[in-house]
């Protein structure tokens, strides 16, 4: 993180210098002149607010690129917002700089930030920043509106609904295996296609517009599908199956599997994924799959909801797979070491 020095860069300089520029497209974010924000609701929108935080060693390597860092730091948020149904709009940064931060490291983290402002929309409204003795920790607040009751919950799904994914699952869970050395044997273009993966994940806002109306309940897929998908179920009093054979695998993935079916237990339960699982009824299929197509973004049926509760995932053969784990724990496990 070293970089040209920033001794003489005081908290004022450095909003002034990184951050202010990303607030000019808000008025209420009042150039980050003031500590606060201004914030009207449009008539019948509700706003959607979520908040993630990262820190190094544990949520990424101190070491990666500190643009790429950034960037994954909204992509989480948006991710949790496209679960919603929400049209994301601003964000706030609050960043814990240890220091070993350069200017040249904060270079590269506010051109980060900036590129996906620009990609998603969005507008830096405020947030604070401080130093610390370490490890670097960063938290963004997102937000978001959705139309007056149409915020996609967790908690209404159906008995008997199909339970969808988007995009592919495990990627980024064996994206971090492979950078601790676990595939070596693995062709360098699949390390690559992993890597990035776990490096940017790619928040399926456009899809999660177009499934208000469409689906029962979703929630984004951070902590491992099984473990999330418990969740969802707990709040809708509901449980579901997963069918082994329907999950969405990437070439990289398919192959590691191919090669080492136990890696299915951490293709389930590694998290980083983002994507959305989400439940529909079944005469939706043709509305889900025209979406899809719209947004360019893969969604496979990979389950159904039931009265039973808990999530069990079968074999082809409709066993119930023993699964060494079901997600990723916040005080127990790291994913960034």
């Amino acid at each position: 993180m070293s970089g040209a020095t920033r001794d003489e860069c005081d908290e004022f300089d450095l909003i002034a210098q990184f951050f202010a520029p990303l607030a000019q497209a808000y008025p209420g974010a009042l150039g980050l002149g003031d500590d606060a924000a201004l914030m009207d609701v449009p008539v019948g929108q509700q706003l959607v607010l979520t908040m993630d935080s990262m820190v190094a060693g544990v949520h990424f390597f101190a070491d990666d690129p500190a643009d790429l860092i950034a960037r994954k730091l909204i992509r989480v948020n948006l991710s949790d917002l496209a679960a919603k149904g929400a049209q994301p709009f601003a964000i706030m940064l609050s960043a814990a700089f240890p220091g070993d931060v350069g200017m040249d490291w904060l270079r590269r983290f506010a051109d980060g930030l900036a590129q996906d402002c620009g990609a998603y929309g969005l507008a830096l409204i405020g947030g604070d920043t401080v130093s610390t003795p370490g490890p670097l920790t960063l938290t963004v607040t997102a937000f978001g509106r959705v139309g007056q009751g149409q915020a996609i919950l967790r908690s209404r799904a159906k008995d008997g609904d199909v339970v969808y994914m988007t995009g592919t699952v495990g990627d980024a869970a064996l994206g971090l295996l492979s950078r601790q050395g676990r595939f070596p044997l693995l062709p360098a273009h699949l390390v690559e296609s992993l890597t990035q993966r776990y490096l940017l994940p790619q928040p399926r806002v456009q899809l999660g517009l177009g499934l208000v109306g469409l689906a029962h309940a979703a929630m984004d897929v951070s902590d491992g599908l099984v473990q999330d998908l418990g969740h969802l179920c707990r709040q809708s009093g509901l449980g579901a199956v997963i069918h082994a054979q329907d999950l969405p695998l990437s070439e990289a993935a398919g192959h590691l599997l191919a090669d080492d079916p136990a890696l299915l237990s951490d293709v389930l339960s590694g998290g980083d994924d983002y994507e959305i699982v989400f439940t529909a009824p079944v005469e939706h299929a043709d509305k889900i799959a025209g979406l899809a197509d719209d947004a360019g973004t893969r969604v496979t049926a990979i389950g159904r909801i039931r009265a039973q509760s808990g999530v069990v995932v079968q074999d082809g053969q409709g066993r119930p797979l023993d699964l060494a784990r079901t997600g990723w724990r916040h005080f127990s496990d790291t994913r960034g070491k």
